[in-house]
């Protein structure tokens, strides 16, 4: 569309290839919801360069004067005399023009295609299956594999026998390979079934007998501990030594999969002087120097073909996937593709990281905030690529450090345990545990104040006006203050993140068996200037799915080491049936493009959580959300 709308472009008969990874295309990758607002002026500036050259090339052609002629819907027009000339004409001499710098950038108020609701290109392919993920790829000559893996991260294989399972019918090869055992077949079902009949010794190593009750007596010990400074303002300690009312909370927050709809897989065809790779991936440049260094190939020498992915949320920037089909390709000599199973794909993720947040707030006697401490204990997700410059990682903070509320004295600092367990980018990583802490606190500080948590938010906003209109809107598009019947409750929270704000209100009714529902979720969100409201209106609806799952269902447990959830019959995520009636408003701004992809996932397990305090008067500090929980007492 940002492409479109400068080159005047007819949408009827625009289709999208995916460019080959290539370094002059730049990163070529896809994270932290930053696509459209990195794109927001290069890919316009490309339309409209392309649009002069076109222009250009019909003013020569005619031999008229360039200001006489219009672009307009895939052709370019000669004002004058409505001679009309189709991209299509154009396209091979304006080719050969130079290309314009410095192009003049349409006026907002010319817009045709930003800002409406245009359908995607690629619906249909994926309706109707024709389109090409990465479990789709067909190489000729190709063979399908699975790979066994040690269940205990750190640990190694000792020995195996694969007589079974060259037993199987359609199974090639059983290779040793540095992640375990592969096993190579005719097709993926023959793979698994091969794999199933391999006797296994694990060594487990180090890490056998860790539990998840370990992990959390560590974060426990570190709650009182000082932490690295993130953001200091005030005198914290004083002040809250003089409130008039003091609260402290621990607020926690489990492991959790990232459970892709389409299992991780990779496919790859590896020969002496090239390698070519089919991959799902967030980061294919990356993922093809990775390819490159694991072969001893020159970068040149390796292609890599992106295809659609079925769900990522930060897990295909992960290149753990690369190196089992590139050695079982090497030692078979044809393409291969390796499909993980979901219990591969559960048991073997990189998690987003546990966390313990400790709040420490102050009231004073008109019940102003006057003092507000956010202490993060998590692990690192960076620290695992090398030493942190002055042992900071600004991840850790994010969501805490850049709290919007006007308090005089601060405190935001972290700690940063490792444990043995592979952590990773999880849709928002740390600003949604932060959020849940934040929200929920100051919720608590409102109840304590015998103040509206509406109110206060909008004392402690009154200097950001963007943060004041979305939670106004979100309230009173919500009904909040309306009198609710007895075991109904609405609960809210705010969150800027990714350019762009955002707040929710949870309606929830709780029965006193502990039966959650929730009638409906109201949003409003100022993400700056709106490319296409259908596709934001999506995001901030997957995106609260997908964090209600989290905030009622999901948890990674360890025990001896192991994940202990290994398919969604434990590991059970929100159905259909669970997911509420969300309205959302997009607030009109002239901002620049904000984010959209993460955005709703932060406010929704504090405002759930607020509005269960609401309904029943129960606090829950924990997630998930257990059916214990809610019970009446």
């Amino acid at each position: 569309m940002l492409v479109g709308e400068e080159l005047e472009a007819d949408w009827e008969k625009v289709l999208v290839k995916q460019a080959p990874t290539a370094f002059r295309y730049g990163a070529q990758e896809t994270y932290g919801s930053l696509s459209v607002q990195t794109s927001w002026k290069p890919l316009r500036m490309a339309g409209a360069a392309a649009r002069e050259m076109l222009l250009s090339a019909a003013a020569a052609a005619w031999g008229v004067d360039r200001k006489s002629c219009r672009a307009e819907i895939g052709a370019v027009i000669h004002a004058p005399t409505g001679r009309r000339l189709t991209y299509g004409e154009l396209a091979g001499p304006a080719s050969r023009l130079p290309v314009p710098a410095n192009v003049p950038l349409k006026d907002p108020k010319d817009f045709r295609l930003i800002g409406q609701r245009v359908p995607r290109v690629d619906t249909r392919s994926k309706a109707d299956g024709s389109a090409t993920f990465g479990i789709d790829v067909r190489v000729p000559g190709m063979l399908f594999a699975s790979v066994l893996r040690c269940p205990v991260v750190g640990g190694k294989l000792h020995s195996f026998d694969a007589s079974k399972a060259k037993q199987v019918s359609g199974v090639r090869e059983v290779v040793k390979i540095g992640s375990g055992i592969g096993v190579v077949a005719d097709s993926t079902w023959a793979a698994f079934q091969g794999r199933q009949a391999l006797e296994v010794v694990w060594d487990e190593g180090p890490n056998s007998g860790l539990s998840l009750g370990d992990i959390e007596r560590q974060l426990t010990q570190l709650e009182n501990q000082p932490g690295a400074v993130a953001r200091h303002s005030g005198d914290l300690e004083t002040t809250l030594a003089k409130a008039e009312k003091h609260l402290e909370q621990v607020y926690r927050l489990p492991y959790l999969a990232h459970v892709t709809m389409e299992p991780m897989n990779c496919t790859a065809d590896v020969h002496w002087d090239r390698c070519e790779i089919w991959a799902p991936t967030q980061h294919p440049a990356l993922l093809r120097q990775e390819a490159a260094r694991m072969c001893r190939l020159p970068t040149r020498r390796v292609v890599v073909h992106t295809t659609l992915t079925g769900g990522a949320f930060g897990r295909r920037l992960e290149l753990d996937v690369l190196a089992d089909p590139l050695q079982l390709s090497r030692a078979v000599a044809r393409p291969v593709q390796v499909t993980w199973t979901r219990e591969d794909d559960i048991q073997h993720d990189y998690y987003r990281p546990i966390a313990h947040i400790r709040m420490r707030g102050g009231l004073d006697s008109a019940g102003h905030l006057t003092a507000w401490a956010h202490r993060v204990i998590a692990p690192s997700v960076r620290a695992r690529f090398g030493p942190l410059q002055g042992g900071y990682d600004h991840m850790v903070v994010e969501g805490a450090e850049d709290v919007p509320y006007a308090i005089p004295n601060l405190l935001i600092d972290y700690i940063m345990p490792q444990f043995p367990v592979r952590i990773g980018n999880w849709r928002t990583v740390y600003v949604a545990p932060n959020a849940f802490a934040k929200e929920c606190f100051v919720d608590e500080l409102a109840v304590a104040a015998n103040r509206d948590p509406l109110a206060l938010r909008l004392e402690l906003l009154r200097h950001l006006p963007r943060h004041t209109a979305v939670l106004t809107l979100a309230a009173e598009k919500a009904g909040w203050g309306a009198k609710l019947p007895r075991g109904r409750g609405m609960g809210m929270a705010i969150q800027q993140c990714y350019g762009s704000v955002l707040a929710q209100v949870v309606e929830v009714a709780v029965e006193k068996d502990g039966t959650l529902r929730i009638p409906r979720i109201v949003c409003a969100a100022d993400c700056g200037l709106v490319v296409n409201p259908d596709t934001v209106e999506a995001q901030i609806e997957g995106g609260i799915a997908q964090a209600l799952s989290a905030a009622l269902k999901e948890e990674v447990l360890i025990e001896r080491g192991r994940a202990v959830p290994e398919n969604f019959h434990n590991y059970d995520v929100l159905h259909i049936a669970g997911m509420p009636v969300v309205e959302t408003h997009l607030i009109a701004s002239r901002e620049p493009p904000g984010g959209a992809g993460e955005l709703s996932v932060p406010q929704l397990a504090p405002a759930l959580l607020n509005a269960v305090f609401a309904a029943t008067g129960k606090r829950i500090r924990r997630l998930p959300v257990r059916p214990a929980d809610l019970r009446a007492s």
